[in-house]
């Protein structure tokens, strides 16, 4: 009986961090280091994508629900391939009218893995801090100089 209580705690530390991103019309539950097909992007293989509308963000400890997207959260993808989905036919027909269509269609996508899920607030206040570092040594620089 053991097991199995310890592989449910397993599952929900893995699942400590997720998000609930919008992308190309849908919504997707995306978890760092999952592959995902989404519809087609405009990208080649290993290029970096970061989604910005970003629904609803799961920490450890809080659950952000953005209004309608939370503030300075990203989710940075990496495309992994290009491929084309199971083709689906249609058959349509009118009865006693002799008329019959068939098609079929492939749906283009493309597989990107979730490489990190930030939150922005925390990354922007560290490069701030460097760059006012960088703007006080600069101008002592330019005073002894001259």
């Amino acid at each position: 009986m053991t097991n199995p209580k310890n592989s449910s705690n397993n599952s929900s530390k893995s699942n400590e961090l997720y998000a609930i991103a919008e992308t190309s019309g849908q919504q997707f539950w995306f978890e760092v280091n999952r592959y995902y097909d989404i519809d087609r992007l405009n990208a080649k293989e290993k290029d970096k994508i970061t989604l910005e509308k970003v629904l609803l963000l799961k920490d450890k400890d809080s659950i952000t629900v953005g209004k309608p997207y939370v503030k300075d959260a990203k989710i940075e993808l990496e495309v992994v391939s290009h491929k084309r989905d199971k083709k689906i036919l249609v058959y349509k027909m009118r009865p006693k009218k002799k008329t019959r269509r068939k098609m079929g269609h492939r749906q283009e996508l493309t597989r990107v893995m979730v490489k990190s899920i930030t939150v922005g607030k925390s990354a922007p206040k560290s490069s701030s801090k460097k760059e006012t570092v960088k703007k006080e040594t600069k101008p002592k620089s330019e005073k002894s100089t001259n």
